[in-house]
């Protein structure tokens, strides 16, 4: 049976009102990245970090999974084969669409990390600088999630899936951001078949071997049914 490896972007859950970095007037255009997103930014100004992540949080919880989201859980319960899921996302609507077995490269927001003994627990829907580790006590909260400048998670479980691919889909990314913009190269190198699915062509459209343009709610259900009636 054909294993299938989905890697999905902001792209995806745009139309569930969770705003891209390049969205004008989005929640990302209102902050600094630097401040709100890379380890040095936490440590200069803990508050404003939190302040942004717990409005995203919310922001998340208030929102529902799409059809395109529907249609990859879909893919997953009636491929008689293996489907993987990858996301850059840190929300959680892929599972709340019923998906399992979801590899958050990025984190997740329903995480909460030490910055000081790495310990990780679920995060409440706000949470405070002050607010103490459970398990060293030190007031060293921050959200689990990837800044820039950081370690993407499970990479080399991710790099075993890109491997053993026989179909690697790429949904909803711009292509712009390593390591997962090298992953069409490494479906590549090991045979893979590949297809990329997004609202425009990306940066790496030239890269795969077939392209689908559009929504993520309409091109993602009709790539699935037609993955599913030929089984």
């Amino acid at each position: 049976m054909r294993k299938i490896v989905i890697l999905t972007g902001a792209g995806i859950s745009a139309e569930s009102g969770l705003g891209t970095f390049r969205d004008a007037g989005g929640i990302w255009s209102q902050y600094d990245l630097a401040e709100v997103a890379t380890p040095e930014g936490f440590a200069r100004n803990p508050v404003l970090v939190h302040d942004f992540y717990n409005a995203r949080r919310a922001n998340a919880r208030a929102a529902s999974p799409n059809a395109a989201h529907l249609a990859l859980a879909r893919l997953q319960r009636e491929w008689p084969g293996t489907v993987v899921v990858i996301t850059q996302n840190i929300d959680d609507l892929h599972e709340r669409a019923g998906q399992s077995r979801v590899i958050h490269m990025h984190g997740e927001l329903a995480g909460a990390l030490c910055a000081e003994c790495g310990a990780h627990w679920e995060a409440p829907l706000v949470m405070h600088a002050e607010d103490p580790c459970p398990e060293c006590g030190t007031a060293a909260t921050r959200p689990d999630v990837v800044w820039f400048g950081e370690m993407p998670y499970d990479m080399d479980l991710i790099e075993q899936h890109l491997s053993s691919a026989d179909l690697f889909a790429s949904v909803g990314t711009s292509g712009q951001v390593f390591p997962a913009a090298g992953f069409v190269m490494q479906a590549n190198a090991a045979g893979a078949e590949t297809v990329e699915l997004n609202l425009e062509p990306s940066e790496l459209s030239g890269m795969f071997d077939a392209r689908h343009e559009g929504p993520a709610t309409q091109v993602v259900p009709e790539w699935v049914a037609r993955l599913l009636s030929k089984g």
